[in-house]
């Protein structure tokens, strides 16, 4: 018994030793002051950045271009056409014959104006001799056609800027995990958990996220812009189509237009 009391002692000592040696014998590996960036500003952190890293932000880099290159060819493009159409209904709403205002359109108005007077009244020529109400509808068709490829034309390239508000996010988070994870692998390599060791690799990470919110918000806030933009566009459009039409209406049921129709 009393040699079991001895051996029982003898290894709580042990236990208590190795439990109490580790933590003091524990202590900072000391980092060389050589290893640290020194410098943690945004271009030290993109050229110390891993590869995939610096792709992702290269990417968000060029998203963010051609998100102010549209901005400034679309909103200016968007800008003289929503002028043009107004210009041109005003001078529809007059009393004029479609001849009159297709002449004063030519220097005043824009070409997709011009391009519908030309259709209706190319309309009216192929249908001479034809039933009014069958010209109208016609002619409506074709002014149709030509108010949606308008349109079409118009949003051309405003749906990349969706794009780029919809995935930049995505893409930064992308290159913020990957830069973490390669942090985590550092820290593993490093065997400390000292913070100016870890925490260049996370400012390098979250710098992605970072760029990622910059070139998708203003692409969002611009995109949103160009649809109210050009939905008054095509509104406007429709006016001018409909006055187009008001005036057919009115050359068609005109007695010249019947006596030469009989």
């Amino acid at each position: 018994m009393r040699a079991a009391h001895r051996l029982l002692a003898r290894a709580a000592i042990a236990i208590a030793t190795a439990i109490a040696t580790p933590a003091a014998a524990q202590t900072p590996l000391a980092i060389p002051s050589t290893l640290l960036p020194k410098n943690l500003s945004v271009g030290a952190m993109f050229a110390n950045a891993d590869r995939i890293v610096q792709a992702v932000l290269v990417g968000l880099i060029i998203a963010s271009i051609v998100t102010w290159t549209i901005l400034l060819a679309k909103g200016a493009s968007i800008l003289l056409a929503r002028r043009a159409v107004a210009r041109s209904l005003q001078t529809a709403e007059a009393d004029i014959t479609l001849t009159t205002l297709q002449q004063r359109l030519q220097t005043s108005g824009g070409q997709i104006q011009q391009t519908m007077i030309t259709a209706a009244l190319a309309e009216i020529r192929l249908s001479a001799g034809h039933d009014a109400s069958g010209i109208k509808e016609r002619v409506s068709s074709r002014l149709h056609r030509q108010e949606l490829a308008a349109g079409r034309a118009m949003a051309a390239g405003t749906g990349l800027l969706a794009t780029i508000g919809a995935t930049a996010p995505f893409v930064g988070l992308f290159g913020t995990v990957w830069g973490i994870m390669n942090s985590f692998i550092g820290i593993s390599q490093s065997q400390t958990t000292n913070l100016a060791v870890v925490a260049p690799g996370i400012a390098e990470a979250l710098l992605a996220t970072a760029t990622g919110l910059i070139a998708a918000i203003p692409a969002v806030v611009i995109y949103n812009v160009f649809a109210r933009a050009i939905a008054g566009y095509r509104a406007t459009l429709g006016d001018f189509s409909a006055a187009v039409q008001r005036q057919v209406s009115r050359e068609l049921d005109s007695p010249k237009m019947k006596l030469a129709a009989e």
